[in-house]
C-alpha cells in the first residue's frame, strides 16, 4: 500500500503539479512532506500527516517551514 502511496504522489509531481502555479504556501512542499511522511511513517499515519498538512494550506494560514516531526 505503501509503495502505491508513494507512486501517486510522484505521478501528481510529474505530471499534475507542472501545469498549476506555484502556490504552495509551505516548506518543504505539500508533495514533499507527503513523500516524506509516507517514507517514515507508512501508509496509514503517513497518509493522516499528509491529510492534515493539505488542509493547513489556506489563505488563511501563513505557511512558512514545517518539517516532518
Amino acid at each position: 500500500m505503501k509503495a502505491i502511496l508513494i507512486w501517486m504522489v510522484k505521478i501528481y509531481r510529474k505530471y499534475i503539479s507542472p501545469l498549476k502555479q506555484p502556490s504552495c504556501r509551505f516548506y518543504p512542499t505539500c508533495s514533499q512532506y507527503a513523500l516524506d511522511a509516507l517514507e517514515k511513517y507508512g501508509a496509514i499515519k503517513g497518509t493522516i500527516l499528509s491529510i492534515k498538512r493539505i488542509f493547513k494550506c489556506h489563505p488563511f494560514h501563513p505557511g512558512g517551514y514545517d518539517p516532518l516531526k
